[in-house]
């Protein structure tokens, strides 16, 4: 039913644990790199409006993955609801923004569509889970860092939270063991693109895939070997 996709599309979120944020220098790049993504097995993907022809793209990946249940296609750097409505309408099934605007949640809201808003401190988190937001948005996620999420959770146990900005492999297991919803990876994950080495995103995809998987327990660690005396 159409007015239960909202609930399985955080499912999915909460289930991958991880999002790609897609900026393309064109639209056909941000496409090739949200293939390259998805083809890596990071089946989420936000694609910034920073994107020429942002809908446009949304809707492409929208129809390509239609028959794929694990590929979510969602818009981000979400600005105000003239933006989010043509997201939505282009196929978007979640919104991300890098700050709080009560009017794009109440929208997303209206037609049932996952809402991210941004926001940086505890005073952010309580006043956009008051007006409905279905995921918190920890931005700027490095100035952060996964102890924020720790220290917002001794208050609010029921925040969904999830940081961006300087997600990477190497910190994704503290902050999904902090208590993260998910993480959103965005440079640091797509960076190939930039010289059109969408075999090098695909190569990134499958390590962050493994990296998000191994810190959530859903495949055993590298065993560590020791020396036979």
């Amino acid at each position: 039913m159409h007015y239960l996709e909202k609930y399985r599309t955080l499912q999915q979120i909460a289930a991958q644990g991880l999002i790609a944020v897609v900026r393309g220098r064109t639209m056909e790049e941000g496409i090739r790199t949200a293939e390259a993504c998805i083809a890596g097995g990071v089946r989420i993907i936000e694609l910034a409006f920073t994107t020429p022809q942002a809908t446009r793209a949304i809707e492409e990946l929208t129809q390509k993955y239609a028959q794929i249940d694990d590929v979510v296609i969602g818009a981000g750097t979400v600005l105000e609801p003239t933006s989010a409505r043509l997201a939505i309408l282009s196929g978007a099934k979640f919104i991300v923004s890098p700050t709080f605007d009560e009017e794009v949640v109440r929208l997303c809201n209206l037609y049932r569509v996952a809402c991210c808003p941004g926001v940086m401190t505890p005073d952010g988190v309580t006043k956009a889970l008051s007006a409905g937001a279905d995921i918190i948005k920890m931005f700027p996620g490095d100035l952060l860092g996964p102890r924020a999420i720790k220290d917002i959770h001794g208050p609010l146990p029921q925040a969904p939270l999830m940081p961006s900005g300087g997600v990477s492999l190497e910190n994704i297991a503290a902050w999904l063991q902090a208590g993260c919803i998910a993480v959103s990876a965005g440079s640091s994950l797509t960076a190939p693109a930039k010289h059109s080495d969408f075999q090098g995103v695909e190569r990134m995809a499958q390590k962050f895939t493994a990296a998000v998987k191994e810190a959530l327990g859903q495949v055993p660690a590298e065993p560590v070997l020791t020396p036979v005396a």
